[in-house]
């Protein structure tokens, strides 16, 4: 009887599943956790490094750490990409902005970090803050938002 009861527990034991903790991440996750490797740098313009990022930097670096190449500048990067609808964003999309109101051309990019409940927050450089995370929600964002594209 307790031979019996010794291989019962034994087999039971042997069917407890074990998890992977290793979390299979997307290129998507890939890029984004690239370019908050940067968060906290300050802004120079051309910057492609962790001594200054400039907006179309934190980009370019980003999705070329996954070997996906794209122009180095915003106003080229928004001409990449599939035209989306704001509200179908997701992680790892580009939004484009035109923060110069004299100049037609979009200036300014950031790469989509979260869309939750319609909150976009995305990652970008900014002269005064150099890269940060902001909310498409801010006023300012809202104003100058031009266009969303999914390079993916």
């Amino acid at each position: 009887m307790t031979i019996l009861t010794v291989v019962v527990s034994s087999c039971s034991s042997s069917k407890t599943v074990v998890k992977n903790n290793k979390k299979t991440s997307s290129k998507a996750d890939r890029v984004v956790a690239n370019a908050m490797k940067y968060k906290g740098v300050r802004y120079k313009f051309g910057g492609t490094t962790k001594r200054g990022m400039d907006c179309s930097g934190v980009v370019y670096v980003a999705y070329g750490s996954q070997n996906v190449l794209l122009p180095r500048v915003s106003r080229d990067m928004a001409k990449r990409g599939k035209k989306i609808p704001l509200n179908k964003v997701k992680k790892g999309d580009l939004v484009f902005f035109r923060t110069n109101k004299s100049r037609r051309n979009i200036n300014h990019v950031g790469l989509v970090v979260s869309n939750k409940r319609g909150q976009i927050r995305f990652i970008h450089a900014t002269s005064s803050k150099g890269v940060i995370i902001s909310s498409i929600s801010e006023k300012y964002w809202k104003k100058t938002f031009v266009k969303a594209t999914t390079i993916l």
